[in-house]
């Protein structure tokens, strides 16, 4: 579908950090509030089988610009010099391209170059344990601070610096970005061709917000501060557990509050009829489901793969409809270059979503999600299939990179000094990478592969064991893996060498 009107194109992506479906009104949730997400949903498409590619931060972003996989070749890490950067594509045909966010990671060593893609760019400072204020001097920490207690050290304490020069809500980092963004559409609303990328790290975890959103969950707690969960197994109390819920329900909460702030500058700057407006999220997080708190180190359970999208398409004007079609984050890339009438590279594995937001359009039968070393998962919409590394160790795995940097430091000497070059893959556009032994992620193989039914078993609590049905999802495993170059190790790894790869 092209545009109908090539010169008065507009778009906005906002883009929230471990946004949780499943405290969504439109998804069901009946209790975290959460009003301006269903004034978004009566105006837009929402999309009630989208799912993560690569996890989890920066493979994500990089997916939002390359639209491909990226957990197959690689782990958290910058851009590629071969790679196609959506925002940079846009910039380079005439379209505007403006990012606003307090995604910290951007300024590390191992997301350096995505703001660059942008024509222009804005950052606000102090999530997390962002090395932002330096106070050398005794911190103010909370002397029953369950916080702590996860062998965070230095970064803790840095969230604690953070939280001293964040006293009022309209400093803490997501109110900055959103005054950014609103800087921006109040500046720009009347001029064409532009994309505004508004990205805050919340509802991220630490569970930081106003009291004001806090007071929306009254309850009794008494025990030690407690708001930055682990990536671990359940051992806290019942009302601990609870306690985290709240609290990330009241982080949830702040987010519907600015997400609000842009449906108000669409309704008074008239930007509905000319402007795509995009609600995404990189993944979920767990919050005691399947014993766990948070990602990465359990299987991806839909908790964290199935994600909320919202869309809205001025070329359609399609509004508060649901969609069943399959989509992922990489169809972001392909989805704006069409919208605004750009080609889309080869390169790009996603689809255009114009038709689907239309008319439901399917734009594919399975969806490859996971992150490097870990499982490898599929699904179709209905069975999630969680195909486990064969071998305790894990191998063999090995890095496809030409800018060798984990999230906070560069790759070390130790594992520069066995590398090769690889030979081109099809999407490096004849260049070759360096392929480094990669550090393997042990825990992967304890689970074992799983298969489960979503449609019988939504919370994905009874694994089936029906040998023609994952027979058939590691067909769409394979070849989606095919479909995206996957070096040959990763079919050994996973315990399916033989197979034609």
């Amino acid at each position: 579908m092209g545009p109908f009107n090539t010169i008065n194109m507009k778009a906005i992506m906002v883009m929230f950090d471990s946004l949780n479906r499943r405290m969504l009104p439109a998804y069901g949730c009946d209790w975290v509030k959460m009003p301006n997400f269903s004034r978004l949903a009566e105006r837009t498409v929402t999309f009630d089988n989208s799912y993560v590619g690569s996890m989890p931060c920066m493979p994500a972003r990089r997916e939002i610009h390359t639209g491909r996989y990226n957990f197959l070749h690689r782990s958290w890490g910058p851009l590629e010099p071969f790679d196609d950067s959506m925002p940079e594509i846009l910039k380079k045909n005439g379209i505007h391209s403006h990012l606003a966010s307090d995604h910290y990671h951007y300024w590390e060593d191992g997301g350096s170059n995505y703001h660059n893609r942008y024509q222009t760019w804005q950052m606000a400072r102090g999530q997390e344990g962002d090395p932002w204020k330096a106070v050398l001097g005794p911190v103010d920490i909370p002397k029953d601070n369950l916080n702590d207690t996860y062998g965070k050290g230095l970064w803790g304490r840095q969230d604690w610096v953070n939280r001293s020069f964040m006293k009022n809500e309209v400093d803490m980092p997501q109110a900055v970005t959103f005054s950014m963004g609103e800087e921006f559409l109040r500046t720009n609303h009347t001029q064409d061709n532009w994309f505004l990328t508004i990205e805050t790290f919340d509802p991220h975890e630490p569970y930081f917000s106003a009291q004001r959103f806090k007071d929306l969950y009254p309850h009794d707690y008494d025990d030690p501060v407690f708001d930055w969960p682990p990536y671990a197994n359940i051992t806290e109390t019942p009302e601990q557990v609870q306690h985290m819920r709240y609290e990330s329900a009241a982080l949830h909460s702040q987010c519907d509050h600015y997400l609000g702030k842009v449906l108000d500058l669409m309704d008074e700057l008239d930007l509905w009829d000319d402007t795509m407006l995009i609600v995404n999220t990189d993944h979920g997080f767990l919050l005691s489901e399947h014993d766990w708190w948070g990602k990465c180190s359990m299987p991806f359970y839909n908790e964290i793969a199935h994600t909320p999208l919202f869309m809205w398409d001025p070329r359609c004007g399609k509004q508060g409809k649901r969609r069943n079609a399959l989509v992922q984050t990489i169809d972001m890339a392909p989805t704006l270059l069409d919208y605004f009438s750009v080609a889309i590279p080869p390169d790009m594995q996603g689809f255009t979503l114009a038709d689907t937001m239309a008319h439901d359009t399917p734009v594919r039968e399975a969806a490859l999600f996971g992150m490097f070393g870990a499982h490898v998962n599929v699904t179709d919409g209905r069975y999630v299939y969680m195909r486990a590394p064969s071998n305790p160790a894990n191998t063999p795995l090995y890095e496809y990179t030409l800018m060798p940097a984990h999230m906070r430091e560069p790759f070390g000497v130790d594992e520069l000094t066995d590398i090769k070059l690889s030979a081109p893959f099809n999407f490096t556009k004849s260049c070759q990478t360096m392929q480094i032994p990669a550090r393997p992620w042990l825990n992967a193989h304890q689970f074992g592969s799983m298969l489960f039914d979503t449609q019988s078993d939504p919370n994905q609590q009874h694994p089936i064991h029906d040998p023609e049905i994952e027979s058939g999802m590691l067909e769409h495993m394979i070849k989606l893996m095919q479909e995206n170059d996957a070096p040959a190790e990763q079919y050994e790894r996973l315990g399916v060498g033989g197979m034609d790869n």
